[in-house]
This record gives C-alpha cells, structure tokens and sequence, in this order.
C-alpha cells in the first residue's frame, strides 16, 4: 500500500479548518482510559507515536494532525497492529486543544510533544504557527503536575520562539540547565529528524516540566 499523497503546508485559518470537530467515545478508543497520555501535536504519519505505543502499552497515546488524509492512513496502520493504546485525530489543536483535553479521563495528560512545526517564515504568516500563547495556556491546565513537554525544530528562531512563549508561562521551567538539550530524550525519532540529521543540520530540542514536580520518560 502506497503512501498517501497531501500537501506539505495548509493554512490553519482557512474555513475548512475552522469547522467544529466530533470527538470519539474514547471509552471506545482505548482500553484503560486511565493511563497516562501522551499528546504528540503535529503528527504528520504518526510513525513516532507507532512506535512508542508498541513498546508503551501502559501509556495511551495521540496524535494530531490537521490534514485528514494522513489521520486516516495512520489509523490504518495502528488497526493493523492492533493497538488499542493509540489514537489519531484530525483537529486544527488552536482552536479545539481546550475541548479536546475537556472531553478526556482528568489528570492524564503527562507528555506533550511538538516536533517541527511548521515554520510559517513570513511575518503576515506567524499566527499560523501552532505555539501561540493561547495553546500553552490551555496545556498548563490540563498537564499533570510534574508533567513534560517536549519541544525540537532544525530551524533555531522557531525552536526559539516555542520555548520563549512556554517560558513565559509561570507554570513552565526548562529541565536542562544548557541552552538546547543535546538529545533527544525518546528512545524513537520522527521522520523529520532522521531526515534532518542526514542532511548535517542542527536540532534545537527544549524538555521543560509543569510545575515543580519531574516526570521520568517512561
């Protein structure tokens, strides 16, 4: 089965991206509501959330991502192997974050990842990047104590951009006392990265906690 072919940019304001979402049953979803969750914002194929929920069964995981082919095609795989620790949503996540998290168990949510977001160079285009300050706000009320958020991008001025509007946020403190974290704290990388990688460029990677409380990775 190929891979299904869409569209590397969309622009999150348009109206098609504006409709209101329909939410699972997530009693459905998963098989113990209970578990810690993982929310990977951006997904893309969802190969890293793939991965982590074979090897995580004690953690359930989902990823958004707002072009519905690539939800669709990642819900197949995950049916294929049978993970019923696993979820993908197609959502725009800056307008339906604080509903998304409302409709879940209460204090679940203890990882949060942003990988290479889209950069949204030119300056009439930066409210279309995903961390604005209304999404990390709505995070630190929904992240347990002590949980994580996990931030990468190759392109400095955006990983430098997330980082400042999480750490602007009273509830958020970087984990790591040098300027970038020099690894990756996940035992799985994203397409992007290896890709990245390959090509010689640099990653600018942030681990930052709520609260005062440290939350191993797994």
């Amino acid at each position: 089965m190929g891979r299904v072919r869409v569209r590397q940019h969309v622009n999150p304001l348009s109206n098609k991206y504006r409709q209101p979402i329909t939410l699972p049953h997530w009693e459905d979803i998963y098989g113990n509501l209970a578990q810690s969750l993982h929310l990977d914002i951006g997904c893309a194929r969802g190969k890293f959330l793939l991965q982590l929920a074979s090897l995580y069964p004690r953690t359930n995981f989902l990823g958004i991502e707002i072009r519905e082919p690539l939800v669709k095609e990642a819900n197949e795989h995950r049916d294929r192997l049978v993970l019923t620790n696993l979820h993908f949503l197609s959502c725009n996540i800056n307008l339906f974050l604080n509903h998304l998290l409302a409709s879940l168990h209460p204090n679940v949510l203890q990882w949060v990842t942003i990988q290479f977001p889209d950069p949204w160079f030119k300056h009439r285009h930066l409210k279309r990047r995903i961390v604005q300050p209304e999404l990390v706000d709505t995070l630190a009320q929904y992240l347990a104590d002590g949980g994580t958020v996990f931030l990468q991008s190759d392109i400095k001025i955006v990983a430098q951009e997330m980082g400042e509007r999480f750490l602007d946020h009273p509830n958020f403190e970087k984990q790591h006392s040098e300027n970038w974290l020099s690894g990756n704290p996940f035992s799985i990388t994203t397409e992007r990265e290896i890709a990245s990688l390959n090509k010689g460029k640099s990653i600018y990677r942030l681990l930052l906690k709520n609260s005062n409380k440290l939350v191993s990775l797994y």
